[in-house]
Formats: structure tokens, sequence, C-alpha cells
């Protein structure tokens, strides 16, 4: 990768202190250009041919190769071998994800699904919303499920995962119209019986989701597996993270209002209730306040 220093010019007579804020702002002109592309794919959210991949980050498709190349190398990019189209690599998505694994409603729901697993006996997870749409940051994983392939990472489908259709209940319609709008083009010949095949479709399962306050799912995102997924609630009650319940279906009996519905109705009110409590003051400004004498 040309690596291209970039400085601001500064007057012949700026003194040092101008002269190291020039320093400050200045920056590896390579890296900025070559971000470009890895927000073109971002956005597009799909594998890219390399024309295309070039005319969304604004660059000559041999320009565009060059930083491939290298983005490659360090594994923010990767090449499909078949098809040469390129996509997000291994070192890119473990950055977006250790990124979001910084999120404070993450931080704090993570050490408590163990212990929800093993009170339900079912696999147990929790998604937040990405720039990819309901994105799965985190599983506790129960026996029972053989061959399902549980990934951190994974992007669920808005039509047809119960994290999916919860997000899209409760998030801003503007937010998720983009993934709702490419799913139905791109699903209009699937056969499943439940999925939405118009936008009023949808609309209408978001208002029963909203009204259940809570999404199931049987078979429609694998055909073996049953899922139920549930909102919790940040502060000012924004949607923060959704907890999500799953088993084989032979073992999965989330009939509505039944025991295992109760069960995590009761988690996620919990969890709300702890993200939405004011944060404690910190033990220096706690102690000073107490010692301030009363006037």
């Amino acid at each position: 990768m040309e690596i291209t220093e970039v400085e601001d010019a500064l007057p012949a007579d700026a003194d040092a202190e101008d002269a190291r804020t020039g320093r400050d702002r200045s920056g590896i002109q390579s890296i900025e250009v070559g971000s470009q592309l890895l927000v073109a794919l971002t956005r597009a959210m799909r594998a890219m041919a390399l024309g295309d991949l070039a005319r969304a980050a604004g660059m000559h498709p041999s320009k565009a190769h060059r930083y491939l190349v290298s983005l490659q190398r360090v594994g923010a990019v990767s090449q499909d071998p078949l098809t040469g189209r390129y996509e997000l690599g291994p070192f890119a998505l473990r950055l977006g994800l250790a990124s979001l694994n910084r999120n404070e409603a993450i931080e704090r729901a993570r050490p408590l699904l163990a212990g929800l697993r093993d009170r339900t006996g079912h696999t147990i997870g929790i998604a937040v919303w990405s720039d990819r749409g309901p994105t799965v940051v985190h599983w506790e994983k129960a026996g029972g499920v053989p061959g399902v392939n549980l990934r951190i990472g994974d992007v669920m489908p808005m039509l047809n995962s119960a994290t999916g259709r919860l997000f899209g209940a409760y998030l801003p319609i503007e937010q998720t119209l983009p993934l709702v709008e490419r799913e139905l083009h791109g699903r209009a010949g699937d056969d499943l019986p439940d999925l939405p095949r118009s936008l009023t479709d949808y609309y209408r399962l978001c208002e029963d989701i909203r009204e259940a306050g809570a999404s199931w799912v049987a078979g429609s995102l694998l055909p073996s597996v049953n899922a139920l997924s549930l909102p919790v609630f940040g502060a000012r009650g924004q949607l923060a993270l959704v907890v999500i319940a799953l088993n084989l279906r032979a073992v999965f009996h989330a009939e509505r209002g039944g025991e295992l519905e109760a069960t995590l109705r009761a988690f996620v009110t919990q969890l709300s209730a702890m993200l939405q409590a004011p944060s404690d003051p910190a033990p220096g400004k706690a102690a000073s306040r107490r010692a301030r004498p009363a006037r």
C-alpha cells in the first residue's frame, strides 16, 4: 500500500505550538482512501464486483484493486474465489463486533444469559442493531441443537426471523425499510407460509408483534428450529437489544402465555429496569457530596 503523508500548510512565521497543532491534524491519506471501499461494502450489505465497488467508492477500478489487495492482506476484505466478488473480511467483522460489544446494554446483559439458559433449558442469545441489520453478539448454547450453526456476528433476516421481525416492529421505519424492501424483492419466490409478501403485510405483522410484545417463529428461519424474541428497552424507552430463545421444535414449546414466555418476559422486564435506572455517581463524587457541610 502506498503511504502518503499529508501535512497542513503552515505559514513561515508559525510558532512551535502551531507546528505541533498542524502535525496533530496530519494523517495517512491512503488509509482514508482505502476506507472508502469498506464504507461502500458496509452500505451495500452484499458482496460486490470490482467495478460496482469502485464506482460506489468513487475511484477507478485499477486504483480500487490496488487498495483491495492490501485490505485483503490484513483481513479487512475477502474475495470469493469463484465469483471474484468482494466482501468484508474477518478482521472487519471482528472490529465491528468489538465496537458493538462495548455497548453498555450488552455488557450488562451478557453475564445474566447463562443463568437464563440454565433456567429455560434453551439456547439464549442477544442481538443489537448494526449497520448491517439485526446482529447477534452473544450466544449461550444449550444442548439439543445439533446441526444448528450459531455464530457471533450473524445478521438475522427481517422477514422470517423472530429477531428481525422484532427490530422491525420497534425501530423507526426509516431505519429498517431499506432492508425490508430488499428482502421483499429478493424473496418474492419463497414459499414460506407466514412470510410477508408486501409492505402492507409487513406493517400488519409489526403491529401484531407490538401488541403481543414478543415475536415467535416456528421453522421459518431454520426448518427444525423454533424461536421466541423479546425486546429490552434502555434509556428513554428506546429498544436497546433483543433477547432470543431457541431450540429444536421437538423440545421448544413456546406457546403464547406459557411458562417459557413468562420466564423470558420477567427477564427482559428486569433487564430493562436495570438499563433505565440512573447510573450510580462516581465514588469520589458521592463521597464529596456526603462530606460537604450543610449550610
